[in-house]
């Protein structure tokens, strides 16, 4: 399994993910469409902050389903948190924040989030 480490871009959120990258979701959502993140679903379990929460600013809007994570100080948005449409935890990781990372070998998926 490999292992990805993000962060937004000032670096004052860093994380590191575990899992396979094979595809990441470009949504057309209200919110992604405007950040321009590309997404990838990992189980909460597979997902590890490595600096302090009170760095993460939340926003919350239609269903507040999802937390939206963003940094205080840049602005960059690297994940969001929610849940499985089966109710298990997951992190959706902006792929675009991953460091070393070639988008070019992962299979980008368009996902219609307005419909959800």
């Amino acid at each position: 399994m490999a292992s990805y480490s993000g962060s937004c871009h000032c670096g004052a959120i860093a994380y590191e993910v575990q899992g396979e990258l094979k595809e990441a979701y470009d949504c057309n959502c209200s919110m992604c469409s405007r950040r321009g993140g590309l997404l990838w679903f990992v189980p909460s379990d597979a997902f590890e902050l490595k600096t302090d929460r009170a760095d993460v600013a939340t926003y919350r809007f239609n269903k507040h389903a999802i937390d939206h994570h963003f940094c205080t100080q840049c602005g960059i948005a690297p994940f969001s948190e929610g849940k499985m449409p089966d109710g298990s935890p997951m992190v959706a990781i902006n792929a675009r924040c991953l460091q070393d990372l070639d988008l070019n070998e992962v299979k980008i998926v368009a996902i219609d989030g307005r419909s959800f």
